[in-house]
């Protein structure tokens, strides 16, 4: 579906151009409940609703154009004080890009293979540096595309529906929307764990690795927003003092980080500068774990793989706006690729979980294949 378009109305006499405004006002009423994307204004509050429960709530262009430009609206519009964004349907809050789409244009050389990137990294640039208190009510399945909707805001409120990951290196993809940014910043180097194995993460889990900043259960969601919809005039401060107090009466939970008795090995293993001393390292280890995650690692593309540890490792040190450039280049050097299409066609597609990857080894994936993946684009190159 296009964006909306909002054409000038004609000069209208007074009377007609009210009747005009009455009928868009009943139009609009009956087209929201069907439109992928709900924008609206509640108190000080914009809210930004992912619409289309049955896709789970996968995020497409027209939904990246029409929330950009609202994002940008209201960071301008003295009387909105937050912006909150969440998914309908009770299952996901967004499960990630329109893959499918992307691939289909992609085969053909598509313009959307292009667009969809770069509409949707200026959209996470914008979240990660948008003026305007940002709460993502992580409520549900939020991997890839969802997260990148979500981490580079200042609030990330989890419940125990949330469902975290970012699984592109099964797809012949790498982590992107902004993962070369946040994943290398998370505590040690569980970062490029979840990067490279595509690891689960559930509930407070999601809070506990450091993706969520809050923790509030899912039944208290309409509560909070609510709440936060009623906010006069608030600061930042009063946001988190919020939300704050919600987090804190939350069902005490008892139980230990998932991958506590893990970070130890988690350290140590996935610290190597390369994918093949990272997998030699697991092999040495032998442990239950280690052998675990060697079979993980032995299902995923090895280019993508390659192509994630480097963007983790140079992002480390990046601006938010310079990973967003690399992992533009590097979103078009996989449409150029094999892998990606392989990768959607044996996940999504036949559902055969068994891809065909090219170079089918580590060993195989030149340094200079992947130093050309990371090569500028030129006039092509996203520009924030």
């Amino acid at each position: 579906m296009a964006a909306r378009v909002l054409r000038p109305l004609p000069r209208l006499k007074p009377f007609n151009r009210l009747q005009v405004i009455l009928q868009h006002l009943k139009m609009s009423k009956h087209t929201d409940s069907t439109a992928e994307v709900l924008l609206e204004k509640r108190g000080g509050a914009g809210i930004i609703t992912l619409n289309r429960p049955k896709a789970l709530n996968a995020l497409n262009l027209s939904m990246i154009q029409q929330i950009y430009p609202q994002i940008k609206t209201w960071e301008q519009d003295p009387e909105t004080f937050l912006i909150i964004i969440k998914g309908t349907g009770g299952k996901a809050f967004c499960a990630g890009g329109d893959i499918r789409a992307i691939t289909d244009a992609g085969k053909v050389g598509d313009r959307l293979a292009q667009d969809f990137f770069r509409g949707e990294y200026m959209l996470n640039n914008a979240i990660g540096m948008c003026k305007k208190p940002y709460v993502a009510l992580i409520d549900g399945i939020t991997m890839g595309g969802g997260v990148g909707l979500s981490v580079h805001g200042h609030f990330r409120v989890a419940t125990e529906k949330t469902l975290f990951a970012m699984p592109e290196t099964a797809i012949g993809l790498f982590p992107d929307v902004g993962g070369g940014y946040f994943l290398p910043r998370l505590s040690g180097k569980i970062g490029y764990y979840l990067a490279l194995t595509g690891f689960r993460l559930k509930g407070r889990d999601v809070l506990k690795a450091g993706i969520a900043t809050h923790f509030v259960d899912s039944e208290k969601l309409p509560a909070l927003e609510k709440d936060l919809i009623a906010l006069k005039s608030p600061s930042t401060e009063n946001i988190a003092d919020l939300l704050n107090s919600y987090h804190v009466k939350s069902k005490v939970d008892q139980e230990k980080f998932v991958l506590d008795e893990h970070m130890e090995k988690i350290n140590s293993l996935f610290s190597a500068n390369s994918m093949e001393e990272i997998v030699k390292k697991l092999k040495q280890d032998g442990s239950p774990f280690a052998v675990k995650q060697l079979e993980t690692i032995n299902k995923m593309s090895p280019t993508s793989l390659k192509i994630t540890l480097r963007q983790l490792r140079e992002g480390a040190s990046m601006s938010l706006q310079d990973v967003l450039t690399m992992e533009y280049r590097l979103s078009q050097a996989c449409m150029r690729g094999h892998d990606f299409y392989e990768g959607v066609r044996a996940v999504l597609i036949d559902k055969d979980q068994s891809p065909k990857w090219k170079p089918a080894a580590l060993e195989e994936v030149s340094d200079e294949f992947v130093d050309d993946c990371f090569k500028p684009l030129g006039d092509n190159d996203l520009k924030l």
